[in-house]
């Protein structure tokens, strides 16, 4: 069964952004929760302000386009007020069990974690601005899931 994709941006066009940016977190948020882009990106963009200058690149930058460290307490307890939890997928060294593909994932809108990505997935459709499968073969680290 080949899983579908949809072209979706989240609202970001809409919000008046142009161009690419690293801001698959927050489309992914959007897509899954129908949240207007700019809210989720202010969301997100002051969790980076607020988190430890230390784990920040740039210190002092109040953004969401050069990415979102989602490992941070910060970005898991947002996800959590939005009714989110994490079903991790894949342990270290147990290699893949889980693949970005409509069969092995649960209905309902969930946000998926592969490699460097965040990407919606709608009743087993892929929301993004590309497909990033790989035909199906690009692994699930975990997902975040309505309760």
């Amino acid at each position: 069964m080949e899983t579908k994709f949809n072209y979706n941006d989240g609202g970001r066009a809409n919000a008046g952004y142009k161009g690419l940016a690293g801001d698959c977190v927050c489309r992914a948020i959007c897509i899954a929760t129908g949240l207007p882009y700019q809210k989720v990106y202010d969301d997100l963009a002051l969790g980076n302000f607020k988190q430890s200058k230390s784990k920040l690149k740039k210190a002092n930058q109040r953004t969401a386009s050069k990415g979102i460290n989602t490992k941070r307490k910060w970005f898991n307890d947002y996800m959590e007020s939005l009714g989110f939890v994490w079903i991790p997928t894949m342990q270290i060294g147990q290699g893949c069990k889980v693949h970005l593909k409509a069969e092995e994932l649960p209905m309902g809108n969930i946000i998926c974690n592969v490699s460097k990505h965040f990407v919606a997935v709608i009743d087993g459709v892929i929301n993004d601005i590309y497909d990033p499968s790989r035909n199906g073969t690009r692994c699930v680290y975990g997902y975040y899931k309505t309760k």
